[in-house]
């Protein structure tokens, strides 16, 4: 009987319990595979903590936010050896391959994974949207979607007391959460990291709302760099991939912003509120849809390669390429979003 692996690593996002049901049901179905789950990403390859995954295991999951076979930022390439424990892993369990689903850290091991021969198949998962190889990752419209529920109730609050808001998104480098929630709500300013302002105009902005008798809305990313700083604020150091933990920029803000406006200023923090909850309707569809294809790319022996939407298309590109660039969002989508600003 032909089996295969799966796992989900790096940060949970919606949508990753419709990819694990999509590839069981099409893997069964289709192709006749069998599967297991490791638990908690790269950790369980690595400590032997599986799960079978038949069909009634994923039985109306697909509604369901996290994931079933839990998740951690595991970097299997500076733990207990490198390649050789997975390669092993892999072989104690007689599995023909691994599905791979996550983000660039993911990916990044699974390129180097396959490049020594460990047969992989990776799934972008990202809220960032920020894969270059991907028109879109599943979990960015369900984060769009809370963020824009969220900012809406702070606008409320902020028009009661006449204060100026600020939403701090996710994103991690890419402003593509920033850039579209705070288009669909209607606010004021967008910080994004692709574009750098002074705060002198960000005040501006906002006294310009103030003046016409609206409550401020600035809507911030994450990895925002005000014109005339170095970096993003960074203040818990590095992660297992030895990327900054970002967060906490819009705290910065409300004191600056309140400091040359003279408006009172309330700075919220969304967080984590961005990678829970029951997926969109499109996360859903696009999400079951990259499990059958990985599926079928790993029937097809296509190893060392990452299942890609491009129009409505689902392809496979390799590893390499699909960690080539990282998508950032152009001048031109944000210039038109700056006409509104103000």
């Amino acid at each position: 009987m032909k089996r295969l692996g799966i796992l989900t690593s790096g940060g949970d996002c919606p949508g990753l319990n419709a990819v694990i049901r999509g590839a069981v049901l099409g893997g069964a179905l289709t192709h006749g595979y069998e599967f297991i789950g490791f638990r908690d990403g790269w950790r369980g390859v690595l400590d032997d903590d599986v799960l079978p995954l038949p069909r009634r295991a994923v039985r109306g999951i697909s509604r369901l936010g996290g994931t079933i076979l839990g998740t951690s930022r595991t970097n299997p390439l500076k733990e207990d050896g490198g390649p050789a424990p997975v390669s092993d892993s892999l072989r104690r369990h007689g599995l023909d391959g691994l599905i791979a689903i996550g983000g660039e850290g993911t990916l990044a091991a699974a390129r180097i994974l396959s490049d020594t021969g460990i047969k992989v198949i990776g799934v972008p998962k990202t809220i960032d949207n920020d894969l270059g190889a991907t028109d879109f990752t599943f979990g960015f419209d369900t984060a769009v979607q809370t963020a824009t529920e969220a900012i809406d109730r702070l606008r409320t609050t902020g028009e009661s007391h006449h204060r100026c808001m600020i939403a701090e998104v996710m994103g991690r480098n890419t402003g593509w959460i920033a850039l579209h929630a705070g288009i669909a709500t209607g606010a004021h300013a967008i910080l994004i990291p692709e574009h750098r302002v002074t705060l002198n105009q960000v005040a501006a902005w906002v006294n310009s709302a103030n003046d016409r008798g609206r409550a401020p809305l600035v809507v911030v990313a994450e990895a925002f760099v005000p014109a005339g700083q170095d970096a993003p604020y960074s203040p818990r150091g590095l992660d297992t991939f030895g990327r900054p933990r970002l967060g906490g920029i819009s705290m910065l803000l409300e004191q600056q912003l309140q400091g040359l406006t003279g408006i009172e200023t309330r700075a919220t923090v969304l967080g984590h509120i961005q990678r829970g909850g029951e997926p969109t309707a499109f996360n859903r569809v696009l999400a079951t849809r990259l499990g059958m294809a990985a599926v079928r790319a790993a029937a097809a022996a296509e190893w060392g390669t990452m299942v890609s939407l491009r129009g409505t298309d689902i392809i496979t590109v390799g590893l390499d390429e699909a960690l080539e660039t990282i998508k950032t969002v152009p001048e031109s989508l944000y210039l038109e979003a700056e006409e509104l600003f103000g």
